[in-house]
């Protein structure tokens, strides 16, 4: 592949973690509407599986995965999608999509919470910052009085927080464990497994089962984007950049994600979109920003000499 190739496509990698995964809490704000929340989910995860199988099956990818993958794909499978997606679909019918996004970027900072209690990680001072800025962000945002007073809107975002933590764990789990070495595969049997854990809970709760031709236009499109762009080609965009370029700059998508997210929910849904809010965001983002980054301010360094 030529150098302009390959720039190109990792300016559309980009893309697809920024702008696509932004817009699915939009298109699962739409669809959750009408579906309930586990049913979609479910079809979403089963669908986007079985298409990236049938990819790899045409493309002479190998499907083979020894036993001890398959059970690491199923908990992660579990933690990112089952519970960590599942879950947040049903907070939607609860909170504005915009809202839901600005709670999930302070999951880095639930992960550095994370590393220092199960891995004793020590937390540079330029963290310990970005933690307290989350902190105060995330209170200013569940703290607003339109927000305190919608019915559930409270248990919407301890769930979502519940969430936060499933995809932290999982983050942890998936840097340790033995799975799929092909990206691809191992993004299908995650999904198709998750995806079979969310039908399990979509019965277990009773809910009502629909075939997509009762579906209104609006879900159909909104499932058939969820499916191949926020599913197969986001996700596959994700662990190809994780190849290509470092961390941190994949790690950009967490500062973008919230505000396509408000920016979307306000243009489409006609969610508000507060001055309270957008303080928080602010605080949030500049508490992530601490986190990832590598420099020291200048005043710190003094304290160093």
């Amino acid at each position: 592949m030529s150098q302009s190739s390959s720039k190109l496509l990792i300016v559309l990698a980009f893309f697809s973690i920024y702008v696509i995964w932004g817009s699915t809490y939009l298109l699962n704000k739409i669809a959750v509407g009408e579906l309930p929340p586990f049913m979609l989910a479910s079809v979403r995860f089963l669908s986007a599986g079985l298409l990236i199988f049938l990819i790899a099956k045409a493309l002479k990818i190998p499907l083979a995965i020894n036993k001890k993958q398959i059970l690491n794909t199923a908990i992660a499978g579990f933690l990112f999608l089952t519970f960590g997606n599942g879950v947040i679909v049903w907070a939607l019918r609860y909170v504005d999509s915009g809202f839901a996004a600005l709670e999930i970027s302070a999951q880095p900072l639930v992960i550095l919470l994370l590393m220092r209690i199960h891995q004793k990680k020590p937390i540079k001072l330029m963290s310990m910052i970005g933690v307290l800025l989350g902190i105060i962000g995330i209170y200013l945002l569940i703290s607003q009085k339109q927000v305190m007073d919608q019915e559930n809107s409270l248990l919407g975002a301890f769930m979502i927080f519940l969430c936060m933590l499933s995809w932290a764990y999982g983050s942890l789990f998936v840097a340790k464990a033995d799975l799929p070495s092909n990206f691809f595969i191992n993004t299908g049997y995650q999904m198709f497994i998750g995806g079979c854990f969310l039908c399990i809970a979509s019965v277990a709760f009773g809910e009502s089962w629909t075939f997509p031709g009762v579906w209104s236009t609006d879900v159909k499109i909104s499932m058939l984007l969820l499916v191949v762009f926020g599913s197969i080609v986001a996700f596959t965009s994700f662990n190809y950049l994780l190849k290509i370029v470092s961390p941190e700059k994949v790690a950009t998508s967490t500062y973008v994600n919230p505000i396509v997210a408000l920016i979307l929910g306000w243009f489409i849904l006609n969610e508000r979109i507060t001055m309270q809010s957008c303080i928080a965001a602010m605080i949030l983002l500049t508490g992530v920003y601490f986190i990832n980054t590598k420099k020291t301010l200048t005043i710190f360094k003094r304290f160093k000499k």
